[in-house]
């Protein structure tokens, strides 16, 4: 036994080590949807930095139009950001007019936020530039296979957050 654990000690030392293959990274769904997401917001961003308006702003502001009235708590959740950072975020939209607190009637201590008049015409922007960048994401692709791609991904999500599709 003892000979046997000295032979294969010194195989390992006499030959040496080929490294592991990497592992494989295929194009998985999770990869597909993961690098599509990734790049869909880096090409909004760049359209929206030339209106203006940065990541953490159009984020904001397009929750808020989606669910206005909503309080920082709730918001924070939406964006998957910690209450403090929303707070920050809010505080300089408003400082640009854009976003405005309001006391919440059922609770003395907390706020909750809506869009200014002024941020009207910013959401009618980000719209424009999500209708290009949308444009571009589906160049090829026809009416039938976004309508199969858009109920695919609508299953995915509500696989994925508990409800039914």
């Amino acid at each position: 036994m003892i000979s046997m654990c000295a032979n294969i000690g010194a195989m390992s030392q006499s030959a040496p080590e080929t490294p592991a293959p990497p592992f494989p990274m295929a194009d998985t769904i999770g990869v597909l949807v993961s690098d599509a997401a990734r790049l869909l917001r880096r090409r909004f961003d760049a359209r929206a930095r030339r209106i203006g308006v940065s990541r953490a702003q159009w984020q904001v502001l397009i929750a808020l139009a989606r669910h206005e009235g909503i309080n920082q708590a709730g918001l924070a959740e939406r964006l998957e950001v910690e209450t403090i950072t929303v707070g920050r975020m809010v505080d300089r939209l408003e400082e640009a007019g854009l976003v405005e607190r309001r006391a919440d009637p059922a609770d003395r201590r907390a706020w909750r936020l809506f869009l200014t008049a002024r941020a009207h015409p910013i959401l009618a922007e980000l719209h424009e530039v999500a209708g290009e960048v949308r444009a571009e994401m589906l160049a090829g692709i026809s009416a039938a296979e976004e309508a199969a791609l858009r109920a695919v991904l609508t299953q995915l999500r509500a696989n994925l957050s508990g409800r039914e599709g």
